[in-house]
């Protein structure tokens, strides 16, 4: 499969920058209808609830990205070192300065259910280790962060056990892993710790890189829309059923179900199946919004939270007015924000991957700046 004139494979920008956007619309729904997981707003928006699914898309396509360029490798990597430093290269620029201005941000307005940061949030969100010890949040988006830094680490591993096992051993050990640790733990304090690190997400970082090997598949490419929409339809289904205290209740055997369904999509887009979806994704707005979603996930819930609390709520509380004067204000001024902040913070380690190449563009830049004064 041919990458798109960005250099990236077809549709994957795309569903970053709307799985971007939903968390925001998210954030600004449950705070201008507050009560969730029990839906206090319209019924049609309830579908803004389910933020969480969002999250889901990510962790898979996280696995699915890594994993493509292995899969046409012999399921290789070059080494563990230097994958290491690469997602380090390119996850922790933006998320350290993320960090920081969600620090000073939530000290004058700290995130909803939580006091302003302390020192142990610092290093606590500075290490990522917000999913093992608890601190008051700078920015209740950061959680996920963390999740997939610790999948990063089973990567090689996962790798390992497809290229001398393959994908049915690698998969069925994530599978029998995640599905006893959810089985035991409301019996047993011990395993129920584990679920602070939301183990399903292992099996949906799995289905990714498991879902890499489809792209190229000409036998396989014209199936996954309707793979995707047999696997995935059963538990939508569900879910719009029972409502969303119940999705919440149930959140850890949700995602496991809709794993295999979120792989073949990804395979599927890829593959440019359906086509109609993949070109809507590869509109220019839709793949730009995608180039900076990174950013935009990382610094939006800070942002909406202060424009909730010092605007929006004095003067129309909560419902649906305040929902619309939500959205007029705070979505053009994360959007903003986020590519700023990603011209800044993001984008310049995703061209430069080194620092001496980083060092070249910044003297570059400043010797033009100081000739344009001159």
């Amino acid at each position: 499969m041919k990458p798109n004139d960005s250099g990236t494979l077809p549709g994957l920008e795309g569903i970053r920058g709307i799985a971007a956007l939903y968390v925001v619309l998210h954030h600004c729904y449950l705070l201008c209808f507050p009560g969730f997981p029990l839906n206090t707003g319209p019924a049609w928006a309830g579908w803004l609830l389910y933020g969480h699914f969002a999250v889901v898309v990510f962790i898979a396509l996280s696995g699915f990205s890594l994993a493509v360029s292995p899969s046409r490798a012999g399921w290789r990597i070059s080494s563990c070192r230097t994958f290491a430093q690469r997602r380090a290269w390119r996850i922790l620029p933006a998320y350290w300065a993320a960090l920081a201005i969600s620090l000073w941000i939530s000290t004058l307005v700290p995130q909803p259910g939580a006091g302003a940061p302390t020192f142990k949030s610092v290093w606590v969100y500075g290490f990522l280790l917000q999913d093992i010890f608890g601190a008051p949040t700078p920015n209740g988006a950061l959680w996920s962060i963390a999740v997939e830094a610790q999948l990063y680490a089973i990567f090689p591993l996962l790798l390992l056990l497809k290229r001398h096992a393959g994908v049915g051993v690698m998969m069925g050990m994530v599978l029998a892993s995640v599905t006893l640790i959810g089985w035991l733990a409301p019996s047993v304090p011990v395993v129920h710790l584990l679920i602070r690190l939301t183990p399903q997400f292992a099996l949906l970082f799995a289905v990714g890189v498991a879902a890499a090997a489809l792209i190229d598949k000409p036998d396989w490419s014209a199936r996954l829309p309707w793979l995707t929409l047999l696997a995935g339809l059963p538990t939508l289904l569900m879910v719009a059923y029972n409502g969303s205290e119940w999705t919440v209740r149930n959140l850890y055997w949700i995602d496991l179900t809709l794993a295999p369904a979120v792989g073949l999509l990804l395979a599927g887009v890829v593959n440019r199946r359906p086509a109609i979806v993949t070109q809507i994704l590869e509109t220019r707005a839709i793949r730009g919004l995608g180039r900076f979603s990174y950013s935009l996930y990382l610094i939006h819930a800070p942002i909406v939270v202060a424009v909730y609390q010092l605007i929006v709520a004095p003067a129309f509380g909560i419902g649906g007015r305040a929902f619309g004067v939500m959205l007029i204000l705070t979505l053009p001024t994360c959007l903003l924000f986020a590519k700023g902040f990603a011209s800044v913070f993001e984008l310049p380690f995703q061209r430069h991957r080194t620092w001496p190449a980083l060092r070249g563009m910044l003297r570059t830049r400043l010797s033009a700046v100081r000739t344009e004064v001159a």
